[in-house]
Order: C-alpha cells, then sequence, then structure tokens
C-alpha cells in the first residue's frame, strides 16, 4: 500500500528531525566527538544513527507493536526499531516464525527486512541512558505515538504491547486517539487481552529484553503465543511453529 502527503512516511521523516527532549538529545549524540562515551567494540567504526527512531512496518498494518525506547546500540545505531541488538533478535525471529517478518534476523536498515502486516514503534524514539526514558520523556514524546494510532485506525486491529512503561504509555495514546479504553484502566499482565470498544484488541506481554529474556521470565513460546492469539484478532495468517505455548500471568515488566 502507498503511503501519501500526511501518512506514516511523513509522520517518520518529522520523527528523525526531533529534539524536544535535552537529556535524549544528549545521550543519544554522545557518541559523536572528541569526548564521545566509549562503544562496544564491534561497532567502533560504524556511524551511528544517532536521531530519534521511527516506527517500521506498513502503513496499512493490522498489527502494531508497541516496545519502550531504541536501545543504544541498536536502534540508535542502526536507525530502525529493534533492529541490531538482543532483544530484537528475539522478536525478529518469534515473528519470522509465525509468517510475519521476511527474515529471521534484523541487522541493518538496509538488510531486506520487511513486515508482513505488522508494525513496530515505541512511546519514547530516542535511546534514553540505562534504557530508562523518564515520565516527562514519555509524556513529551506521546503525540507521535498519538498520531501514529490515528494514521493506523483504519486498518489497525490489534496491538501489542511490550512491558508496563509502553502499557502505561500506550493507553492515553489510545485515548487521546479518539479510542474507548475502559475505566478503571486495564492492568498490565502477560497474556493480557482487552477489547477495546469499537477499536483494536490490545495484548500484554513482557518485554523482550535481556533481562527477561536471559532469565527465562519471557520464553520464545511464551512470546510467539501473545503474538499469535494477537495476529488472529488482527486478521492475519501465521505459521503453526510447532513448539509448546506457554502463557504467564503475573503483573508487570
Amino acid at each position: 500500500m502507498e503511503d501519501g502527503p500526511g501518512g506514516l512516511g511523513e509522520l517518520d521523516e518529522r520523527i528523525t528531525h526531533c529534539r524536544a527532549c535535552p537529556r535524549l538529545v544528549a545521550w543519544r549524540e554522545s557518541r559523536q566527538g572528541e569526548h564521545a562515551r566509549p562503544v562496544r567494540a564491534a561497532f567502533a567504526r560504524e556511524t551511528y544513527w544517532a536521531r530519534p527512531v521511527p516506527g517500521f512496518g506498513p502503513p496499512d498494518a493490522s498489527l502494531l507493536i508497541v516496545g519502550l525506547a531504541p536501545a543504544a546500540h541498536g536502534g540508535n545505531r542502526t536507525g530502525r526499531m529493534f533492529t541490531g541488538d538482543r532483544a530484537g533478535d528475539v522478536l525478529f525471529r518469534a515473528l519470522y516464525d509465525l509468517g510475519l517478518a521476511s527474515q529471521p534476523d534484523a541487522v541493518a536498515a538496509d538488510d531486506g527486512m520487511t513486515l508482513r502486516g505488522v508494525r513496530l514503534t515505541s512511546p519514547v524514539h530516542c535511546a534514553p541512558p540505562a534504557n530508562k526514558p523518564t515520565p516527562g520523556e514519555r509524556d513529551t514524546c506521546r503525540p507521535w505515538l498519538v498520531t501514529e494510532l490515528e494514521l493506523l485506525r483504519p486498518t489497525l486491529r490489534a496491538v501489542v504491547v511490550l512491558g508496563g512503561f509502553g502499557w502505561q504509555a500506550t493507553l492515553p495514546a489510545l485515548t487521546a486517539a479518539g479510542l474507548h479504553v475502559p475505566r478503571p484502566r486495564p492492568v498490565f499482565a502477560h497474556g493480557a487481552r482487552v477489547a477495546l470498544d469499537g477499536g483494536p484488541v490490545l495484548h500484554g506481554c513482557y518485554h523482550v529484553s535481556q533481562r527477561n529474556t536471559f532469565t527465562g521470565r519471557l520464553t520464545p513460546a511464551m512470546l510467539r503465543t501473545v503474538l499469535r492469539a494477537a495476529a488472529q484478532d488482527a486478521g492475519l495468517p501465521v505459521h503453526p511453529d510447532g513448539a509448546a505455548d506457554q502463557e504467564g500471568t503475573a503483573s508487570d515488566s
């Protein structure tokens, strides 16, 4: 589907020029210059993107996956959501296993990766120190997510939110985009499913962070279970992967 004027392509371009949060601007650009902070040896010769990272995926996506923020040596390096870091490795592998991504590995913005009916975004578009944006930075970035939801609304059927921070950021953005969020607001839980009146179905999932995946709090099977359920709500065909599904029920991440 072609994206016309005023669409997601234009929004993505505008996002890349944002300088609204001084702390995040300083952090994302801190790799550059004479006093740059140390970087991983594997990336020492690379020129980092070092700008806000826009969403990734087709403009007519029916499934939106909302993360937290770009990783310092992932999206902040490559310029594409969840690309070039271990959290992204887990997510793209799961999407590939279900037939929603064209390849299992995402290593660079020009690696040929395409998503099928899925778009990736985050409530904060700049890499934050220690992977922890402040509530104020989240709120400053919210209008971008609101506009993205508004543009996707004609085709959007399901939303997967990765982690409690993203959940708390997404609920008010959904409301601001004109969607009805129940009161009291739904509480985040892995495996949570909330059907919004006249809108998409909201799914909760632990974040694909190393903390969660290395400890086994989130396993590949658990992730595939949530993504499969969301894809079905979105009307997307998925491949059976043959793995035993596991559903979590605990609260926050």
